[in-house]
Formats: structure tokens, sequence, C-alpha cells
């Protein structure tokens, strides 16, 4: 019990607290006596299409928040960047498990985002559509999240190290006509094959008709079956991709992703999150919690198969123009 108990306290150096993007204690009362207020302060750095009416419509245990307005996540995460000072800023800075290293600049990032965006508007998905990412930790998930953000069709990531049955359960309940997937993934020294799992899952998945393939192996080390008139590559998708792709504009309320329960204690449950609520809260934990300054490299160890991922590698650090690692393996 005795190593459970431990009242030290530790305070920062009083000249690093001095810089932080909030060092007054009084935020906290500041933010209970006026949570609408406090909330609706930071949305205001966001950039919207159109202002909200209402901050918050509680209706328990229903919320709506930023009532009727209008924004786009990926505008807010990579256009306002893109088209400003930040433009040949650093956004992601990727390593992979066996050492190779790519750098995304905001500029590049809305190019590959926007030819993403239009090579799924191609395939015929449309603002409400439900797309599912079964991804390594490559750039193209977070591409591919920020693509589907961008014309308004909610993703459902599922983590690269689930199973087939977990793949399919997700697949078939979110009714996802298209699946992005990889040859395979390093991890730990080994190449995950999971093209290979997403075949054995598609059988029993009757509504997914198209399926997006990142060559990130190559056929050497991982072959990979592809199915006619189903399976298409990621590049040659993208070659031909328009680099302009006008933002959907998205309502407040309108769902961003779904994401799924692990499953451990039942049936995995999707959890639906959506725009303007969930922007303002990640935009502003990154900033504050996390005290991201512009000069910042901002790593977040979780993978974005988990909320964590979703929140504090690609939306909240990206919002607020951070320069973001994303790390493939498994870091130990």
């Amino acid at each position: 019990k005795t190593l459970l108990s431990d009242a030290r306290t530790f305070p920062p150096d009083p000249a690093f607290a001095a810089q932080a993007n909030v060092s007054d204690p009084a935020i906290y009362d500041r933010a209970a006596a006026d949570p609408e207020g406090f909330w609706a302060s930071y949305a205001e750095e966001l950039d919207w299409f159109k202002k909200w009416n209402k901050v918050l419509e509680w209706d328990p245990p229903h919320a709506k928040w930023f009532v009727d307005g209008k924004l786009n996540v990926c505008y807010n995460c990579v256009d306002r960047h893109a088209k400003g000072a930040r433009k040949d800023k650093v956004a992601i800075i990727f390593e992979g498990e066996p050492g190779d290293v790519r750098k995304i600049t905001y500029g590049e990032l809305y190019t590959e985002v926007c030819k993403f965006a239009n090579v799924l508007k191609s395939l015929g998905v449309k603002k409400g559509d439900r797309v599912a990412i079964y991804l390594p930790m490559i750039p193209e998930l977070p591409i591919a999240m920020l693509a589907c953000a961008r014309i308004g069709a909610p993703h459902t990531v599922i983590f690269g190290g689930f199973s087939t049955e977990s793949l399919r359960e997700r697949v078939v309940d979110t009714d996802a006509h298209i699946l992005i997937t990889a040859d395979g993934g390093w991890r730990r020294g080994r190449v995950v094959p999971l093209k290979k799992t997403c075949d054995e899952a598609l059988p029993e998945c009757p509504n997914t008709d198209k399926v997006i393939v990142v060559e990130r192996i190559g056929a050497e080390k991982c072959p990979t079956a592809m199915e006619p008139g189903r399976d298409m590559w990621w590049h040659e998708l993208m070659a031909k991709a328009s680099p302009d792709c006008e933002p959907e504009q998205c309502d407040a309320e309108d769902t961003l992703f779904i994401l799924y329960t692990s499953g451990s204690t039942g049936k995995p449950k999707g959890i639906q999150h959506t725009t303007g609520g969930y922007l303002t809260g990640v935009y502003t934990t990154a900033k504050l919690i996390f005290d991201l300054k512009e000069k910042d490299v901002f790593w977040c160890t979780a993978d974005v198969g988990w909320i964590t991922g979703h929140s504090y590698i690609v939306y909240g650090p990206l919002s607020n123009g951070t320069t973001v690692v994303l790390y493939e393996g498994s870091p130990d």
C-alpha cells in the first residue's frame, strides 16, 4: 500500500510555466463558471463556413454542440495551414520500422489528401457513406482519414493488428462499400499480411465491393493476390487523380467517424463522433494540455486505430498546425 501512496509534488520551473499556453489556474474556474462560453472561445479559433446559432443543446442524454454551424475538419487540419505561412512546414515525419523516413509538408499533405478525396469520389463515395480503413501506421492512414473528412464520408479505422473476424464484424456493421488496406505492414520485425486478412474476411462482407491497396512491403516479401474488378492499387489510382477538391460544408453534428470498442467485454460497439464538438475538443486539449508551440515536434505513441491516435496523432495536432511523428512499428 505504501508503494501506491506518494504525496510528493514536482512543480515546473517558473520560467517554463510562464511561457506555457496556459499558466493561470483560474482557467478551471472560468470553464466551470461558463462552460458554453469557454468552449465557444476555442471554437472561434477554428475556421467555420457558417457560425453556430447555439453553443449547446442539452437534452439528457443527448447533446448537440454548435447547433447549425458549418465547417470541415480537413480544411481546419490541412487547408488553412497549406494556404498560409505553414505551407512548407513539415506536417508529418514518418519513420518505418525498417528505418525509412518520409517528411510531408502541409502543402504536400494538401495535395495528397485532395487527390485521394477525388479517388474516393470517382469510386462513388458520397457524403454520409462509410469507408473502412485497415492500414498500418503509414502516411496513407492519416491521408485516407483526412480525405474522408474532406468529402463528409465517415471513416471507421480498424486496428491493423485485428483478426479476420474483428475486421469482418466492423466492416459489416458500418456497411462500408469501400475498404482501404495495404499488402502488409512491419511490426516487431515481421510482416503482417493485411491484404490476406481482408481476402479472408470479404466473402462475408456482401456490400464491400471495392478494395484499395497500398503497396507498403512489395511482392518479394509480401505476395498479394488482386481480384480483378474489386481490388485496385493506391498508387495507380492516385496517379490519375486531380489535386483539386473543394471541402464539403459539414454540419457540426454530422458524423466525422465511427470507432469501435475492442470487443473484449462483449460485441464491439461503434461509437459515433460528430464534427464540430469533437474537433473543438481535440484542438483545445492538444493546444493546452500538450502546450503545443510552433516549433514543437510532437509524438503520440498510440496507434491511430484507437481514439487516442485519432485525437492526438491526427486531428488535434494537425488542427494546431503541429509537426507530428508517425512511427510504423511497435515501440519497446
